[in-house]
Formats: C-alpha cells, sequence, structure tokens
C-alpha cells in the first residue's frame, strides 16, 4: 500500500503548524546531510510550503521581491537547485512548479497525483511500483538516473463538486 507523504490538505488542518514543522524537518535534514539551510534558501523553503498548490519560480520571484530588492532570477533558481538536491521539494515537471517534501529525512522515490482542476498535488512513496520499474529498466538494459511519475486527475473534494454539478 501507498504511504502517503504529503497528502491533499484537509480544510480545517493548521497551516501554521504544518509549515514550522516542514521547517524544521528540513534543518534536521541539513544538519543531517551536512548542508547549509541559508536565510533565503529557508525563506524559498516557506514561500513554497505557504500553499499546499505547486509554486511557479516566477512566483516565487514576485514574492521575494516584495521583501528583498535585489531578488532576480538566478537567486531564486540556485535556491530551488539546492532545495532540490536536499531533498527538500519536489519539482513536478508536467507543471513547470515545486512542491515541499513531506519527508525529507526519509529517501524515497515519489509518485504525484496533480488534481487538474484544484491543482492540489498529493506525494505518494510507492516502493513497490520504484521496484517493478526499476526491474523493468532492468530487463531492458536501462539504467534510471531519476524517476518522476506524475498521475492526472480529481481529487475527491473535486469529484464530488463535479458530481454535485450534474445531478
Amino acid at each position: 500500500m501507498a504511504t502517503v507523504l504529503k497528502s491533499f490538505a484537509p480544510p480545517a488542518h493548521d497551516h501554521g503548524r504544518c509549515i514550522k514543522t516542514a521547517l524544521v524537518k528540513a534543518e534536521r535534514a541539513c544538519t543531517a546531510s551536512g548542508k547549509r539551510l541559508t536565510p533565503l534558501r529557508r525563506r524559498v523553503l516557506e514561500l513554497i510550503w505557504n500553499s499546499h498548490l505547486p509554486v511557479k519560480a516566477y512566483e516565487l520571484l514576485s514574492q521575494l521581491a516584495q521583501e528583498r530588492a535585489q531578488a532576480a532570477p538566478p537567486t531564486v533558481y540556485r535556491a530551488l537547485e539546492f532545495l532540490q538536491d536536499a531533498g527538500l521539494v519536489h519539482r513536478i515537471a508536467s507543471l513547470n512548479a515545486f512542491v515541499g517534501c513531506g519527508e525529507p529525512l526519509a529517501g524515497h522515490v515519489s509518485q504525484f497525483l496533480i488534481c487538474t482542476r484544484c491543482g492540489t498535488v498529493a506525494e505518494l512513496a510507492e516502493p513497490a511500483l520504484s521496484a517493478g520499474i526499476a526491474a523493468s529498466a532492468q530487463r531492458l538494459g536501462f539504467k534510471v538516473a531519476r524517476e518522476t511519475i506524475e498521475v492526472e486527475g480529481l481529487c475527491r473534494d473535486c469529484q464530488k463538486a463535479e458530481r454535485a454539478l450534474t445531478r
């Protein structure tokens, strides 16, 4: 059974606590790996966690520009590169956007469920799926360098809303 690492956020959850927990986990992950979470990197991570929706780099730049006069695209992209390399965020390729990693201390390959209506993303860790891909790749003589699986569909809330419209 898949482990949901970052699920579709329930409407009434403590988002402030959610962000705080993510930042504490990020600090621990960086300390454990000997990486430095600078104030700018931390702020970019915080901006990503401010929403349970994927965030594009230029949205982050726009938010940072309101706080820092020297905010520029290379600054944001370097921070995002660090955050990805540290396992603190994931890039959703089909959306060209980023989401925070729910469990940065647990090395894992993630799969993503993307609601095409509301834009919410759920991060899954399904080892059996990754093992199946690895086995198939090995049979074909292929060495997997990076695995990203993105599945589009409708979340539970959007399915309910859609059913209500069709009644």
